[in-house]
């Protein structure tokens, strides 16, 4: 959606290493902000993206319409059954979100139809949900998913174009959420895991979070637990926001 920065360029290198035409697009889909006013203040750095996409050397830059994307308008689009997917975490927290993203996905997966699409990890759950759209619209057999580690800031925070809109006062706390989300992940043992959230939620509290949730959840299904075996792959998920923008984050506790 633009407002590129390092994470995203990064996407580039990678898609740049295994394929022989790299094609990104610049769009902001107003039909995944559940609040209008989200959308309103998201940041829009046109001309400096097109130069960072040059630079990275990527081959084909799509910068559609909301026209090209939605020709019979955006109150006509197609509704998709995700399922569970779509009842927790962002899907419970931004209801509708998730549609927006199939929308526009599925417009330019239809457009574009590439081999292979890179995803950054950060945005975990949404990784899943294109996942599942792929395959309600019988392309799973056709694209690859590639999900790429997501770039982190020198204090742990993760890049987002939301980091911009952050008050001077708030950048500094806001590293505590990938401080948080490490916490979990170094001190993780078996057993009940309500003690060691509450010690992550405390953390983001302390530093004036409000929290929407920090949980963890197996890495596959997103199922969210509420004990651990030690052998599970899961994933730790947050939430919360600074002032009025709002970070998200994750990690892979075991790998």
């Amino acid at each position: 959606m633009g407002a590129l920065h390092a994470g995203h360029l990064s996407l580039v290198d990678e898609a740049k290493k295994q394929n022989k035409i790299v094609v990104c697009s610049i769009f902001v889909n107003p039909t995944q902000f559940n609040d209008p006013e989200d959308f309103k203040k998201y940041p829009v750095t046109l001309e400096k993206d097109i130069l960072l996409f040059e630079e990275a050397g990527c081959d084909v830059l799509f910068i559609p319409s909301v026209q090209d994307i939605y020709p019979n308008g955006i109150d006509h689009v197609k509704h998709y059954e995700l399922g569970f997917l779509e009842t927790i975490l962002e899907g419970k927290f931004r209801p509708g979100h998730f549609q927006g993203v199939c929308q526009v996905m599925h417009r330019l997966l239809e457009i574009v139809l590439p081999d292979n699409l890179y995803l950054g990890q950060k945005d975990y759950q949404q990784c899943m949900v294109i996942k599942k759209l792929i395959e309600l619209i019988g392309l799973n057999d056709r694209i690859k998913v590639n999900i790429c580690p997501t770039r982190r800031e020198d204090d742990g925070l993760a890049m987002s174009s939301r980091n911009t809109r952050l008050l001077p006062g708030d950048r500094e706390k806001a590293a505590t959420i990938s401080a948080a989300l490490r916490y979990i992940k170094e001190n993780l043992k078996t057993g009940d895991i309500k003690k060691i959230k509450d010690e992550a939620k405390k953390m983001l509290l302390q530093k004036e979070f409000r929290i929407d949730y920090i949980e963890i959840a197996d890495a596959d299904t997103l199922e969210l637990i509420e004990s651990w075996n030690g052998k599970q792959k899961i994933v730790a998920l947050a939430a919360a926001f600074l002032d009025k923008v709002r970070l998200i984050d994750n990690m892979v506790i075991n790998t």
